[in-house]
């Protein structure tokens, strides 16, 4: 019997950068991982309930289907530090972060610093039972009620959560309320909290995949003062505390620390076609091919399609790995007929076979189990009982790549759009690997689920780089998939709530997502919210019109004539700008800097971007100002602080920072704002164009966009980055262009634009340009800074 008090810990002792205390039942481990990076791991024993981890790979592009040792430590810098207990305090110290434990209860206070500042406290434990794991493991901090908490994925409701009570449960949840619904289908356990009185973030992150409440002050107990905790289901309690101090270091640790955003094909940034109804139709291969003729008489630009799960029907039940061939008579001809109309298709998986499954023996013992019975686990299921696959599984890795290679893949489809895959399953009998629980790994599945799907693709066309979809997911996703916001329900409640949930999205890690436009379930949006919709739309990394209307009807590009012209604008749009989404996509994969990003997120030090609105940035450069109210021609848009000012995009105006600025919002025009002192890259007609938008004064400001086929792996020689530097002043506007790496560009020259009222002197280069506002620019191969 152990002699410590009940609450108490002891320091037993440390190896490297990681230092044990050892409780009367528990253990607890700190390590000391980066200056601004330390996690925290209770155990009841010497050895964690789950030994692996599949959301921890620093800087890395994949992990293995066993994951990692939890006990790993490598990737990290793993600094010095500086330790000591006085009495019953235990001190650490690193170059960023110090630590102030409180042995009685291991209570914590964090301080920070940066540079030769000063220690500033920055989170505490609650006083009271800061740990307790009776019911499942929860931890519970001291709450300031000027806090702002952002993250916890694509949670519902404003950005700041503060207030809000979040379930981490994944569930498909059609037709949620964008404001309140709660869970709904990912499972992402972190959030970033911001003290705006001293304007220091950090970030909590809890390694677990399990359900699990987040209780942002919601809750109210007098006993225990104002506080807001994280309790799981089950399990250990592992967290990682980051430290910022801005909102963007925080998030972009973050995804270094779970892994590299996955960089796909340049055809998956194009618009992407779909809608359930064309494969409940029995004759949907006719079907699909008067979709690709309505894209062509219509002029509609479109690079892939989505294949809903009506392929695989038997009646009005879905069957994974089953072509209906009565409504598909040839699968490999329809997938031609699209390739040969340049549209990929992207085919609908589940991760569940019904009980009537004409593979349901073949594949029994791949299958979550019951451990009271030893037969597979039943579920309720779209069409009625089913079993979900186990993917803890080496076998079930293996037959799944098979399946999908043999019955997809190998008739031309492009890309496998996992689907359904939240893994409902509430039985606690319920085992993987035949003895690890279930609800140990609930979201562990669908990760996996999307790795032996990115394999599979992998290996099938191992010269093109893959491109997956997922609908549900963990940390550590980011690495394999792009997703969306699930099955949303139409209403310009929607419009304006998915915005928020994308932001979400976004400081959780995930970078490369969108919003099914028009919205999936309910009524047929009217003409203004569609065309409002697709002006949203079309500024996301994914850019799908799906639906599901309970009305009958389909959305399409073309459903309202007299909304075509507004459509075809935007669509054209989007080809514009597609060489910016295609460069920010290879900085998110790069340096982990994400596509879409809430106002404050480059504007940190200026307060007013903290106000809840329905505007986001896009990349660095770009502010979008969606519209979500009927009836708008103007838009109101509050301009961060900025030494270069604001353009608007199409028209060329410059606005001060600072300030709230009218713009013009006419139908079928995104109010679209660019950062003075930027220069986008955008497609114009067959050559690639520069929009420069200097700044009014004396400035400089760099820029890198990226190049290459579209498709083929990164190595060297496969692609090139053309590197710009922007120097201004009041009377000339310099600019230096060159080219960096192997690849041989498809346009031989560039051409320059710049805003209408711009008079100022133009010099590309060393070369005298006069005052024109545009210029061709000829790129040398091979060409070096001058």
């Amino acid at each position: 019997m152990s002699l410590l008090p009940h609450h108490y810990f002891l320091f037993t002792g440390s190896n490297g950068n990681v230092l044990q205390f050892r409780g009367q039942e528990t253990i607890v481990r700190l390590f000391i991982l980066e200056h601004g990076l330390i996690r925290v791991l209770f155990t009841k024993g010497p050895e964690p309930q789950l030994g692996r981890t599949w959301s921890i790979a620093p800087g890395l592009e994949d992990l293995p289907f066993e994951g990692r040792d939890r006990l790993d430590t490598s990737g990290f810098s793993l600094p010095d530090y500086f330790m000591q207990q006085t009495g019953q305090v235990f001190s650490i110290r690193t170059g960023r972060l110090q630590l102030e434990i409180e042995l009685d209860g291991f209570k914590i206070s964090w301080f920070f610093k940066e540079g030769g500042g000063d220690w500033i406290p920055v989170a505490r434990d609650r006083r009271t039972q800061a740990y307790i794991f009776s019911e499942g493991p929860a931890h519970y901090l001291e709450r300031d009620p000027e806090e702002q908490y952002f993250g916890l994925g694509e949670k519902t409701g404003p950005v700041n959560k503060h207030g809000r009570r979040y379930r981490m449960q994944p569930m498909d949840a059609m037709g949620y309320d964008a404001e309140t619904t709660d869970p709904l289908y990912k499972h992402l356990p972190f959030y970033i909290t911001r003290n705006p009185k001293s304007g220091i973030s950090y970030g909590l992150f809890y390694d677990h995949y399990c359900t699990s409440v987040f209780d942002m002050g919601a809750e109210l107990d007098q006993y225990h003062g104002l506080y807001r905790y994280f309790q799981a289901e089950a399990g250990d309690l592992d967290y990682y505390f980051l430290a910022g101090p801005q909102v963007r270091d925080v998030t972009e640790t973050y995804a270094w620390m779970t892994g590299r955003t996955v960089f796909p094909p340049k055809w998956s940034l194009g618009y992407s076609g779909s809608s359930m109804s064309y494969t409940e139709a029995p004759d949907s291969q006719e079907k699909l091919g008067e979709f690709l003729e309505s894209c062509s008489r219509h002029d509609i630009p479109c690079s892939s399609f989505q294949l809903s799960s009506g392929y695989t029907s038997i009646g009005g039940r879905r069957y994974v790995f089953h072509w209906n061939r009565s409504k598909f008579p040839d699968p490999g001809e329809l997938a031609e007929t699209f390739a040969a109309s340049g549209v990929k298709l992207c085919a609908n998986v589940k991760p569940a076979l019904l009980k009537d499954h004409p593979l349901f023996e073949e594949a029994k013992e791949l299958f979550i189990q019951n451990a009271d019975t030893g037969e597979p686990e039943m579920a309720q299921y779209w069409d009625g009982a089913a079993a979900f696959l186990d993917f803890t599984k080496a076998e079930t890795v293996s037959w799944w790549k098979a399946k999908v290679t043999e019955t997809l893949l190998h008739y031309g489809i492009a890309s496998l759009w996992n689907d359904n895959n939240e893994y409902e399953i509430w039985g606690r009998t319920a085992v993987c690997s035949e003895t690890l629980p279930f609800h140990l790994v609930r979201a562990l599945q669908p990760l996996l689920m999307m790795k032996a799907s990115f394999e599979a693709q992998k290996e099938h066309s191992p010269e093109k780089r893959p491109y997956l979809i997922s609908r549900s997911g963990a940390p550590g996703m980011q690495r394999y998939v792009q997703t969306w916001t699930g099955d949303n329900r139409t209403s310009w409640k929607t419009l304006k709530y998915n915005i928020r949930m994308g932001i979400g999205l976004s400081l959780s890690g995930i970078y490369n997502f969108g919003h099914d436009v028009g919205g999936f379930s309910g009524p047929a949006p009217d003409p203004e919210l569609f065309v409002r919709w697709i002006e949203n739309g079309v500024m996301h990394p994914r850019f799908t019109i799906h639906s599901w209307n309970e009305d009958g009807t389909v959305n399409e590009p073309w459903m309202y004539p007299d909304m075509l012209p507004y459509v075809k604008k935007l669509m054209d749009f989007r080809t514009e700008i597609l060489p910016y989404l295609y460069t920010a996509l290879y900085e998110a994969h790069m340096d982990d800097k994400p596509v879409i990003r809430p106002v404050f997120y480059d504007h940190e030090q200026d307060e007013k971007t903290f106000t809840d609105c329905d505007d986001f940035m896009l990349g660095d450069s770009l502010l979008a100002a969606s519209v979500t109210e009927p009836g708008q021609t103007e838009r109101s848009v509050y301009l961060p602080v900025h030494e270069g000012g604001w353009y608007e995009y199409h028209s060329g105006k410059w606005h001060e920072g600072g300030r709230t600025a009218i713009m013009p919002a006419p139908l079928g025009q995104v109010p679209l704002l660019v950062k003075g002192g930027s220069i986008l890259p955008v497609q114009l007609a067959e050559e690639r164009g520069l929009l420069v938008f200097p700044a009014k004064e004396k400035a400089y400001s760099s820029f890198h966009f990226f190049e290459d086929d579209g498709e083929s792996l990164l190595q060297k020689g496969s692609f090139a980055v053309l590197h710009a530097e922007l120097l201004s002043n009041a009377e000339e506007i310099q600019l230096q262009i060159w080219k960096e790496g192997g690849f041989v560009l498809p346009y031989k020259t560039i051409e320059l634009r710049f805003p209408e009222a711009e008079k100022r002197k133009l010099v590309i280069n060393g070369t005298d340009y006069g005052r024109s506002r545009t210029a061709v620019f000829h790129l040398k191969e091979g060409g070096r800074k001058p």
